[in-house]
């Protein structure tokens, strides 16, 4: 009796672990491959066969539909430069070039994927509406409060995500680093530190 006591007890502790373990996973968005160029990570194989099984389980749990491997590639940022979470309330500025992309959209995002609702109904750019400096590189000003130029009106919510999509790129697998490819730079103000 104390032995099947003893396998039952060890079966569920197992159970617990094995459960807990894949549920972390699953939520916290862990997956293999990742490419990360500055503040912006990007998992090129979501979009492919070859996905890991982790990958698939968060893009199934999600309902997402991630860009196809042969399409480009989206990269994700939650945090600037310095590792701060974005927050809406505080001023951001997303300044540089991006990689080659035949185009690309710059979408703004609460943590949960629901887009950030704002009087605008802006939610994002795309390289077409984008204005640009003469040397090609850009700035767009994150912000609750209307800036001149490019501006992405936040709504004030305390925590989003920024998602930039390269359409037709060089970019994937193979990048490592970022003079291969070359992202913008987000930087928060100082005030809102």
């Amino acid at each position: 009796m104390r032995l099947l006591i003893g396998a039952l007890l060890s079966l569920m502790v197992a159970a617990a672990i094995g459960l807990g373990s894949t549920w972390l996973a699953l939520t916290r968005g862990v997956a293999f491959g990742g490419v990360t160029l500055g503040a912006w990570t990007a998992y090129p194989r979501a979009g492919s066969a070859e996905i890991d099984p982790y990958a698939r389980a968060s893009v199934s749990r999600g309902g997402l539909l991630p860009v196809g491997l042969g399409d480009g590639v989206a990269f994700i940022a939650e945090k600037d430069d310095k590792g701060r979470p974005l927050d809406g309330r505080c001023d951001v500025r997303l300044a540089g070039v991006t990689p080659q992309a035949r185009f690309f959209t710059l979408t703004l995002y609460r943590p949960d994927g629901a887009l950030v609702a704002n009087s605008l109904g802006r939610s994002g750019f795309t390289s077409q509406e984008l204005v640009r400096r003469s040397d090609g590189s850009f700035e767009v000003v994150i912000a609750p409060r209307a800036r001149p130029g490019n501006w992405l009106p936040t709504g004030g919510v305390e925590r989003y995500l920024l998602v930039l999509r390269l359409y037709d790129t060089p970019v994937g697998i193979a990048t490592r680093a970022e003079r291969e490819a070359p992202m913008p730079s987000i930087t928060a103000t100082e005030a809102c530190s």
